[in-house]
Parts: C-alpha cells; structure tokens; sequence
C-alpha cells in the first residue's frame, strides 16, 4: 500500500512526526550537555577542596602535591581515550556511557572516604577511566544525528556543560563545604548525578551504528583507516592545537581558585563568583560562536575556512591572559583573567567539528578520542607544570607566561598544517 502524502491528514501526521524526532533529538543534546556538567563538577571538586588550608594541614599537602592531585585524573582519561572510542564505535554510545556513567559517580561519592593522598589519587585514576567514554560517545551520537552545516549548535550546547559544571561547580562546591564539610560535598554530588542516568534511558536510542551504516552505503565511499588517519599532517596540527587551546583550559580548571584567593587576595565567596563568571562568559561565547559559524556555512561559507578562522580568533584573543599577569591593578588582573577564558570559548565548539569537517569518513568514536587524548594530556601537563613553576618561582607570573607562549604554538600549528591538502584522501568503494 503507498501512503499519499499529498492528502491533508497524512501531511500533518508526518510534520507532528517530524517535530516529535527533532524534539527528541534536541532532549538528548540537553542530556549530553548535562551529563558534562555533572563530569565537570566531579573534575573541578577537587581544586575547591585543594584551596581549603583546612584540607591542606590534614593531608600534608605541599605545592608539588597539588599539582599531583590535580594531574592525577588526567593520566588514564588521556590514555583511555581512543579505547573508548573503540569501545562506542564497536557498541554504539547508549550503554558504554551508561556504564561509564554510573561507575563514576560512585566513585565520585567514594572520593569523601578517603583518608589518605594516595587514596584521593587512586580514586581520581578511576574517576578518568569512567568518564573516559564521555567525549566520544557525545561526539560520535552528534555525528550521526545532524549535517555538517547543523553541527556548530549542538557541539556548543554540548560543549556548554563543561563551562556551566566549573561556573556552577565553584559556588556550588563552597555552599555545600559551608553547609556541611569537604567529605559530604563529594558524597552528595557523586550520588547525585545519578539522577541523569534515568532520562539517559529513557530517552537515548540505540541507534547510532546503523545511521552510521547507512550514511556510508549511500555515500559509496571506503572508511578511512585509523592509520591513515594517524598519518596525516592535518591531524597531527589539530592534535598540536588541541593541547594548546587545553593547556590554558586546564589551567583555569585546576589553578584558577588557587590564583584568585592566593595571588590576588580574594575571599572564598569572592573566588568562588569569579570562578563561576569566568566558565559562565566562556559558556556564552561558545554558544554564539557555534551558532554564527553554522549560520555562515549555510549561507555558502567554506566550512574548514570557516571553523579554522574562528579558532585561531578564539586562541589569539586567550592571549591577552598576559595583560593581568603584567598589571600591578588586581581589578585588570581579574578582568583579563576573565576576559580571555571567556573568549577563547570562540574557538571551543569549532575545534571538534573542524575534525569531523576535514576527516568525515573516519571512525569518528576513535578520532575524538585521539583528538581528547591530546586534550586531556594538557591536563596531566598543566597541572604539573604550573606546580613546579610555582614551586620553583614562589608565584604565578612564570606559569601564566607559559600559557600564551603555549597558545602561540597553537595557532601556528592550525595555520600551517590544518589544510584541506594534508587530510586523508577519501575513496570510492570498489566495485
């Protein structure tokens, strides 16, 4: 029997059809975004703690130590990142993240049991291996369910949920240590982000491999190899600016309530509301900028030209982090400290979907993954580094220097090896 869709009654059950998927669609990209906050609020927890001398006379911690524990996450979350993306590319995204999801918010709560630094550590390692599946599982579903022109929106909205978890974490972290201590604020938020996980279920499809399946029969294109993939000069540049662009990043996450309370003398509370304006800003400018780069792409713009410029405008503009470290005032300190997390959020949602821009044919779990693998060894670095300069200076001059000259780097290395000509070549299927 064939459905005429020209008759008035068939046209309007399949528009409320239509919007019933988009709305579908666009609640899951709200449950990506928030399962980001409650990953964020379970990194950054952390740091609020490690800003307490409270919880810094009772564990003997010292300069080197912090800059331990707030590596510490990061050292299996980086290694563990292309596995996860095996993983989902393999088994799909709905219950790898599920899983994952569930394990770390476990030990998340866990984390306020701990009596000893090697315990915090252990637990932090653990931590990374259960959220190592987030980036590539919110990435690839967001592969598989927009166009290229549509993805700038949906990455940002994703993206949104690592500003607002630090924005809202900060403040957050202090009402809960201020109402009852350090050791019920990891209790209290680790079990409670297992609310997400009932909507997760509720509403995310299995189906993700088989959009992906058919995407690639129609196109008759060849998957392009992981290896080719390693290969090429252009990933090799994104890799090198995703560290760049992390590096500061991490260093916001793990150091910034430290600098706002030790170099610039602010209270707790004080800290805490700057800390929240700076993830806030940056949230907001990622939004618009995902928006306006979607929007020019479908009037015509060239793509990669397109998320290439606003990346580098974005990484130019976190720069000006220098103008604070050289200025006497703290009022200018604390402005640029603001200003420049906040407009490096330009290039935030442009950064993940210029990979899936330049390299469309490849195992997208696999290729976030390699791309968070560089991110996220900036956040093993950055926290070391700023450590051991501190350490070694006694401030925060030498390791706020290290962050621009860092981004430099970063923005030659999308200039010159980001190009349309050093990606992988796309091939036909064979007949």
């Amino acid at each position: 029997m064939i459905t005429d869709l020209s008759q008035p009654g068939m046209r309007s059950t399949a528009e409320v059809q239509r919007r019933m998927s988009a709305a579908r669609k666009w609640s899951v990209v709200a449950l990506l975004s928030l399962g980001m906050v409650v990953a964020n609020l379970d990194r950054l927890n952390l740091s609020i703690v490690l800003a307490l001398d409270e919880f810094r006379r009772a564990f003997g911690v010292t300069d080197l130590d912090r800059g331990l524990l707030n590596s510490s996450f990061f050292w299996v979350y980086a290694l563990m990142q292309v596995p996860a993306g095996w993983l989902v590319d393999r088994l799909g995204v709905k219950y790898p993240y599920a899983i994952g999801f569930a394990f770390w918010c476990a030990v998340s709560a866990a984390t306020g049991m701990a009596h000893a630094i090697w315990q915090i550590v252990a637990l932090r390692i653990l931590l990374g291996i259960g959220e190592a599946v987030v980036q590539p599982s919110s990435l690839r579903w967001i592969r598989f369910h927009f166009e290229e022109k549509q993805r700038g929106l949906p990455i940002s909205l994703y993206l949104l949920g690592t500003k607002i978890g630090p924005a809202i974490g900060a403040p957050v972290c202090v009402m809960l240590i201020g109402a009852f201590n350090w050791r019920l604020m990891f209790v209290v938020l680790g079990l409670g982000g297992l609310i997400w996980l009932v909507f997760w279920l509720l509403l995310a499809r299995d189906d993700d491999r088989g959009i992906g399946q058919s995407s690639a029969e129609r196109a008759n294109t060849a998957p392009v190899t992981f290896a080719r993939v390693l290969a090429s000069p252009a990933m090799w540049g994104i890799l090198i600016g995703t560290f760049c662009y992390n590096y500061f990043w991490f260093f916001c996450l793990t150091w910034l309530p430290a600098y706002f309370v030790e170099q610039k003398n602010l209270s707790l509370s004080s800290m805490g509301t700057y800390t929240m304006i700076s993830f806030v800003g940056q949230g907001l400018v990622l939004t618009a900028a995902g928006w306006l780069s979607d929007r020019l792409i479908t009037l015509g713009w060239d793509p990669l030209k397109v998320r290439k410029r606003f990346i580098i405008a974005g990484m130019v503009l976190g720069c000006t982090e220098i103008i604070g470290v050289v200025s006497s005032s703290r009022s200018i300190a604390v402005f640029f400290a603001v200003f420049s997390l906040s407009a490096l959020g330009i290039a935030t949602a442009n950064k993940w979907a210029l990979t899936q821009t330049l390299i469309p044919g490849a195992a997208i779990g696999r290729v976030v993954g390699l791309q968070n693998t560089a991110a996220n060894l900036s956040g093993v670095a950055a926290p070391l580094i700023t450590g051991w300069l501190k350490h070694r200076t006694g401030g925060y001059a030498a390791p706020m220097h290290a962050i621009w000259v860092i981004l430099l780097i970063g923005i030659v290395s999308y200039i010159v090896l980001v190009r349309r000509e050093y990606a992988p070549a796309i091939h036909a299927r064979p007949s």
